[in-house]
């Protein structure tokens, strides 16, 4: 009996399709959280796990998916759905109260549509690593807002983004992809650089030039957070939507 699991995935779509085929166990799972980090790390609008061609063989091993749920949940803040489990499988997600916050649907083309309709709206720009960076990282905040009729979040928001902005232009260095969804109730920050270095905050005096940075970003956000995205890392935040 084989023990190795496969996929397919297709993200060309807005909502990125992952086909997964074989066992799913405590040992395959780990294959399956990598592959599920690696198609979040394209940003899709959302993301659908086809499970139909899967046996499972331990039930702890679903808890993979409630796991990538929560991520997403944070960055890139997306909606993740499962679609055609086998009918054990099913049984089992319906039972796990961890497993519950994932939506379950009969087939891939409902589960399309249902995480294509959960989809949040969002503005991203492509900057470099220039100082002007944070200025247009501001504007793109500043435009979300008016749009979405969030004045009060507007100036904050402008400030972390352009902090974590700033923390790629003095330390990482790359060209990077800033994002700004609205899933309420929170506003998402996000920013995806070229360097896997994670972000931590200085061990500086707020009150020094330059020292502001991450520490600001824990201030203000509700959370926040830094992920290995591709070859790089994301570095999100959270703010309420009021």
């Amino acid at each position: 009996m084989s023990s190795r699991i496969t996929w397919e995935v297709c993200d060309t779509a807005p909502v990125a399709v992952v086909r997964l085929c074989g066992p799913l166990d405590l040992g395959t799972m780990r294959s399956v959280h990598r592959v599920l980090d690696r198609a979040l790390a394209a940003e899709p609008d959302a993301l659908v796990v086809d499970l139909a061609g899967v046996t499972v063989r331990d039930r702890l091993a679903l808890s993979v998916f409630a796991a990538t749920a929560r991520r997403a949940a944070e960055w890139p803040a997306v909606p993740v759905v499962l679609c055609a489990p086998p009918p054990d499988a099913a049984r089992w997600l319906a039972e796990s109260t961890a497993c519950r916050v994932v939506p379950v649907s009969r087939d891939c083309d409902e589960a399309t549509r249902v995480a294509g309709a959960a989809a949040a709206p969002r503005l991203q720009a492509r900057l470099e690593p220039v100082a002007e960076a944070c200025r247009r990282a501001r504007e793109l905040v500043v435009d979300a807002c008016t749009r979405w009729n969030l004045p009060d979040a507007a100036g904050p928001a402008a400030l972390v983004l352009s902090e974590l902005v700033g923390n790629v232009v003095r330390h990482a260095g790359t060209p990077m992809q800033v994002t700004v969804t609205l899933r309420r109730p929170y506003l998402h920050l996000a920013v995806v650089d070229g360097s896997p270095a994670a972000a931590r905050p200085a061990r500086t005096d707020l009150r020094a030039e330059g020292g502001r940075g991450l520490l600001l970003v824990r201030e203000l956000a509700q959370r926040w957070g830094s992920v290995p995205a591709g070859q790089g890392k994301a570095v999100w935040a959270i703010m309420s939507a009021t």
